[in-house]
């Protein structure tokens, strides 16, 4: 197993840890909610932590849209764990079409630009 230090050299962009509300949209047949609010509670450029009352199967594909910006992007999830028995599920996701400006952060490794 990849010890943490080895995994935060693999990371393409560095995580921070936020609270923005979002909505999470599936087109699952097997997901009861088809769309439910949620909240990304740690982000990157290319992903984030989503904090939701469903998780979608790994690996499916589903739509974010940020409760700020009302953008909506497409993320494919890549982990889900139940945090207690029915709910709120965390899920990691990896954005398809990384937008450099979707979470309206700065990221601690990316230069200031004005």
């Amino acid at each position: 197993m990849a010890s943490a230090r080895a995994m935060l050299e693999r990371r393409r962009s560095s995580r921070v840890p936020i609270r923005i509300p979002v909505q999470v949209f599936s087109s699952e047949p097997n997901i009861q909610a088809s769309d439910s609010a949620a909240e990304a509670v740690c982000v990157s450029r290319y992903g984030a932590l989503i904090r939701s009352p469903y998780a979608p199967p790994l690996g499916s594909r589903i739509e974010v849209l940020h409760g700020i910006s009302q953008e909506l992007r497409t993320f494919r999830v890549i982990s889900a764990r139940e945090l207690r028995k029915n709910g709120p599920f965390e899920m990691g996701v990896e954005i398809y079409h990384p937008a450099r400006d979707f979470w309206g952060v700065r990221f601690p490794d990316e230069p200031f630009s004005a």
